[in-house]
């Protein structure tokens, strides 16, 4: 505040959490104050030169931090500043200290948080002994004044008030007066503050994903040149005649045939992958985009879903297009049309923006952004979700994520009747001591032996359910991962995936739609929303089930799909995510792993929510921030919860064509030195090393842990830094460090890239000294070499050009000097 009139000021103090969404988010105020200039003079009251104080009796410290422990108050290490103490009557002393590590510090700060807090630690034990209600905090500090800045330990004086008060008074070690305060009222603080609150995740790893209004493209932009692509051939034969001129788009029309069943999303899907192959691999289509176009596959607008089998599309081409930026758009047609579709006016916003994806509802443009839940649908604490005579059918149920479900619906919700299915039923590892355990919370548990893909047997399931206890949920956790990149894909192996989770629920939603169910949820993944890079085919079948929890909903049944992030497991599906791939999801879309605990809170947290498509994810979004920071950019998905805020300088880029001008100024030796540091620096990052040391220039990628998801990220990293059309096969192609920089030089300069700098200057200097001075009169070089050996009065080196000696003149001169004015070396 402004200052008042003896020249004190207002204080307060605000926070915000750091990875917090750039929305607005309300500030908590922590404190206010009164803050003055003036210090008082002299010292305090206590002579601390005398250590220990005469007269006090030592008190037992090492279980002081036990004992607060055991009240509820966990204490980390950096203030654990507790030494020594000692009593007298009322009076308390102790002797604190920062540990080593945090000393070196101390001069940072007026004085160390850590440390000021340390003073306190005795008085808070000692007034919960007397009040018996845990233990207290700071509340009001008032008179408290700082005499000297950097202390890194305290002699500490405290004295006991009126109720719950101290006084303060804390020295140096050489009783020098550190810091005071006339008084010191603490405060209860219950246990139940200091323990991590249930649910405490969900406040902040819950996310929905919002299809955001955004201006529609002005008219005065031109509609690009287009034509339609239906297979694989056509792209190949459109690359064909790449001669004669390529449109700048081509649109690919994705719309399921009949209901939009399971071998209607198969089949579409499978077509739309080979059309995307051939995009991505012929050559000549480099600047091009192709335009993937559904019809009602997303819930823009309206939250209804009338194609699942876009659906599977759309997690199929987000992830070619987290593999190979800037290639393929994804445009959701309005299920309805008017007149004339608005084609044009799509492609337009298309080539105008940088938007990636877009649904089209009437006039209106909608993006997709993730957006933390804000209103709570959390089911209170004892409140019944299940009907208590139900029963529950959990797929996937021996699994790891089946069981830990399972463990939750006993234990949370009170279930007492589970079917837990799964194809090997109860010869699955460890399904008899999950059943024996669930029996022991009080649970009737069958496990049967059932594949969920085959229609036939998913019938049989559901009429062995007695009547006594009729189904009312469905838990569907089953799945088969299946990684790879888009290039290595086939019908095939998208079949596979497709069967225990595309196959399995259509067959659950079609046999259960007559039943009165509580509960309809199925376990998606983040892949089929952003971060789908190699795993296309997942991503694939995940999002259908989305798409299909959205007709649901719309139909007014229930039906919820969660878009799990990472586990942090040790078995099951996300056992087989190596540490590269969590640190690239990290890196780049700010994905952290979640304990188990923490996703079962966001479970419960999701049960009540009345949308169909939930995103339970631990997002690091401060590191995307820094990123963004960087230079690095934030992923469209993510851009409606990180600002980008003020960029940091950063060297040039291909756009700025700093690289090119860095590397002509260099001898050819020097240009492929400066690119293979730039492909070992890369490939670095990549694979998450520290430096570019962990990469040699002549081993192998293959040898040093690249795989075809590493090497797509490596290829995008070097096209971004040399702006170079570069293939997928980059890294297969050309096997090392070394070798790939040479290609990348030989893409760069066609000629060689040979410079001024690459002549040998011995050989220079010999060979102007041979020259006669008619030669270079004849070449029209005189005047240039006349003024560059100029004195600085601008008179030439006498003697220099005299016409009576041509032949000798360039001898005569200073031929190094000459030679390194030619070279710009002066």
């Amino acid at each position: 505040g402004a200052p008042g009139e003896n020249g004190s000021r207002t204080v307060e103090i605000f926070s915000q959490r750091e990875d917090a969404a750039d929305d607005g988010d309300t500030w908590t105020r922590h404190a206010t104050g009164l803050l003055s200039a003036s210090v008082p003079t002299g010292g305090g009251e206590h002579d601390f030169t005398a250590w220990p104080p005469p007269g006090a009796q030592p008190v037992e410290a090492d279980d002081l931090y036990a004992g607060l422990a055991d009240q509820g108050y966990g204490y980390g290490p950096a203030f654990q500043g507790v030494r020594a103490m000692w009593r007298r009557g009322e009076e308390l002393f102790a002797e604190v200290a920062l540990p080593e590590e945090h000393g070196k510090d101390a001069d940072r700060f007026g004085i160390h948080p850590a440390l000021l807090d340390a003073a306190l630690h005795v008085s808070a034990t000692d007034v919960a002994t007397v009040n018996g209600d845990g233990p207290r905090r700071p509340f009001e500090w008032n008179g408290l004044v700082l005499h000297a800045a950097g202390a890194s330990a305290l002699r500490v004086r405290l004295v006991p008030g009126e109720t719950d008060t101290l006084t303060l008074e804390a020295a140096d070690e050489t009783g020098a007066l550190v810091v005071s305060a006339d008084s010191v009222v603490m405060r209860a603080l219950p246990a139940e503050q200091l323990a991590r609150p249930d649910g405490t995740a969900s406040a902040n790893s819950l996310f929905l994903l919002d299809w955001t209004e955004v201006p529609s493209v002005q008219e005065a932009v031109p509609v690009p040149v287009w034509v339609p692509v239906v297979s694989a051939e056509d792209v190949v034969e459109l690359a064909r005649g790449a001669g004669s001129g390529v449109p700048a788009v081509a649109v690919l029309e994705a719309v399921a045939a009949g209901d939009g069943g399971v071998d209607a999303a198969l089949g579409l899907t499978s077509r739309v992958l080979g059309v995307v192959q051939a995009w991505l691999a012929v050559a000549g289509l480099e600047n091009s985009r192709l335009v993937v176009v559904t019809r009602g596959a997303v819930p823009a607008g309206d939250g209804v879903v009338s194609d699942p089998a876009g659906s599977a599309v759309w997690g199929l081409v987000r992830a070619a297009q987290a593999e190979n930026p800037d290639r393929i758009v994804l445009v959701d047609a309005d299920p309805a049309p008017a007149a004339g579709d608005g084609r044009d006016a799509v492609l337009a916003a298309v080539t105008a923006g940088d938007e990636p994806q877009l649904a089209v509802r009437g006039a209106a443009h909608f993006v997709p952004r993730l957006a933390r839940v804000t209103d709570d649908g959390r089911v209170p604490d004892g409140t019944p979700v299940f009907d208590a005579e139900g029963t529950v059918l959990v797929t996937g149920g021996t699994g790891s994520l089946g069981a830990l479900a399972a463990r939750h619906l006993v234990s949370r919700y009170g279930v007492r009747h589970l079917v837990l299915a799964g194809r090997r039923g109860p010869d699955a590892e460890g399904a008899q001591e999950l059943a024996a355990e669930l029996t022991g919370l009080g649970a009737a548990v069958e496990v049967v032996a059932c594949d969920v893909s085959d229609r036939a047997q998913v019938e049989a399931l559901l009429a062995a359910v007695p009547d006594a206890h009729p189904l009312r949920g469905v838990i569907h956790t089953a799945g088969v991962l299946d990684a790879g990149v888009i290039g290595a894909l086939t019908p095939e192996r998208l079949a596979r995936v497709f069967a225990p989770k595309v196959d399995a629920v259509r067959h659950l939603d079609a046999l259960t739609r007559d039943l009165d169910l509580d509960a309809f949820v199925v376990y998606s993944s983040v892949s089929a929303v952003f971060m789908g890079a190699g795993s296309g085919s997942y991503a694939a079948a995940n999002a259908y089930l989305d798409g299909l929890m959205a007709a649901r909903r719309a139909a007014g049944l229930p039906g919820l799909s969660l878009a799990w992030g990472l586990w942090e497991q040790t078995s099951g599906m996300a056992a087989n995510t190596d540490e590269l791939t969590r640190s690239r999801m990290n890196r780049r879309g700010g994905l952290q792993m979640m304990t188990l605990t923490e996703g079962m809170d966001l479970f419960h947290a999701a049960l009540g929510s009345p949308r169909s498509l939930l995103v339970p994810a631990k997002l690091d979004l401060r590191g995307v921030r820094a990123d963004a920071a960087a230079g690095g950019g934030v992923p469209h998905m993510l851009r409606g919860l990180v600002r980008t805020g003020r960029r940091s300088a950063q060297t040039g880029t291909a756009q700025d064509g700093e690289l090119l001008r860095r590397l002509a100024g260099l001898p050819t030796a020097d240009q492929e030195k400066t690119l293979v540091d730039l492909v070992r620096g890369q490939a670095a990052s990549v694979l998450g090393h520290a430096g570019p040391d962990g990469v040699r220039a002549d081993t192998a990628f293959k040898d040093t842990g690249f795989d075809s998801l590493t090497s797509v990220e490596l290829r995008n990293r070097l096209r971004a830094a040399t702006g170079l059309k570069l293939p997928a096969t980059l890294v297969f192609d050309y096997p090392n460090p070394q070798a790939l920089a040479r290609h990348l030089h030989t893409e760069l300069f066609p000629d060689g890239g040979t410079t001024g700098q690459d002549v040998d200057e011995e050989r220079l200097r010999r060979a102007l000294a041979s020259l006669p001075l008619a030669r270079i009169r004849a070449a029209g070089l005189m005047d240039a070499l006349v003024k560059l050996a100029a004195l600085d009065d601008g008179t030439p080196v006498t003697g220099a050009f005299d016409d009576a000696d041509e032949e000798m003149a360039v001898a005569e001169l200073d031929v190094d000097d000459l030679v390194q004015l030619a070279l710009g070396d002066n």
